[in-house]
């Protein structure tokens, strides 16, 4: 794998190669192994309306479940792929990705140094501390079609986020971190996948300078799916599947808060 060919590619044109050639695996795990809980978070602090109405025409909904369910009825009906990134944004922001000292922000560009070069790694939507941490990265499968490359593209972010997160440090007179655990979503439409990608200063350093690193990173993923779901493509319109992907990304959030403060201390 030493000989694959490296070049300064920018985030978004990451494809399986790179992960190759930087010597990165992507490993499913079920989500009881991935999010280590028990058992699922509890929506009952969410509007009914947003769990079990079909759209946001209906009437009846408070202006909170209306708007969202908006979001989502854009996302599955309209082609712009802006609509999956702001009912992606939508989504975290309703279940609390943000708070006093943190934002969810769309399209935001991540330097990312790659063999010699400065590139960069856009995000579709990203969790930032502000200013001085990136604490979650997104970004949707835009061939919805190849997952592959959503994966690579992530993981791409992810390491953009290190090098981020380590140079804001530095400047604060702080000291660089060997490692981070980048949490990470990819969006199929309005189906999400989990990611925890293990960054280490031994990675960034060979994507920075075009080197085979001897030690795998192995990220860890987690699908989320429905075991009698009628039609996959439906997903979050699907009120059922909405249900657990909003569990699924209420127990993302608890577990990416443990590994952000690692990095924010």
């Amino acid at each position: 794998m030493a000989q694959l060919i490296r070049s300064a590619k920018s985030g978004s044109d990451w494809t399986i190669a790179e992960l190759l050639a930087y010597n990165v695996s992507i490993t499913p795990t079920s989500p009881a192994v991935f999010f280590q809980s028990g058992s699922d978070p509890s929506l009952d602090h969410l509007d009914p309306g947003i769990l079990t109405s079909p759209g946001g025409d209906d009437p009846n909904l408070s202006d909170i479940a209306a708007d969202y369910l908006g979001y989502l009825d854009l996302a599955t009906h309209v082609s712009q792929e802006s609509a999956i990134d702001d009912f992606a944004a939508a989504t975290l922001k309703l279940l609390g990705f943000n708070d006093r000292h943190s934002n969810v922000a769309t399209r935001y560009i991540i330097p990312l140094t790659i063999c010699g070069e400065t590139r960069a790694a856009e995000t579709d939507v990203c969790v930032i501390y502000r200013p001085t941490a990136i604490l979650l990265a997104l970004v949707k499968d835009k061939t919805l079609s190849n997952k592959t490359n959503a994966e690579a593209q992530v993981v791409a972010a992810a390491i953009a986020a290190f090098q981020f997160n380590n140079t804001k440090r530095e400047a604060r007179g702080q000291p660089v971190l060997e490692a981070m655990n980048i949490p990470c979503i990819t969006m199929s439409g309005t189906i999400p996948t989990f990611y925890l990608v293990p960054v280490t200063q031994a990675l960034s350093d060979a994507v920075a300078t075009a080197q085979y690193p001897s030690t795998q990173t192995r990220v860890l993923k987690c699908v989320t799916v429905m075991a009698h779901q009628r039609r996959i493509g439906d997903g979050m319109a699907d009120a059922e599947f909405r249900k657990l992907a909003l569990k699924r990304f209420l127990a993302f959030k608890s577990l990416a808060k443990s590994h952000w403060q690692q990095f924010l201390a």
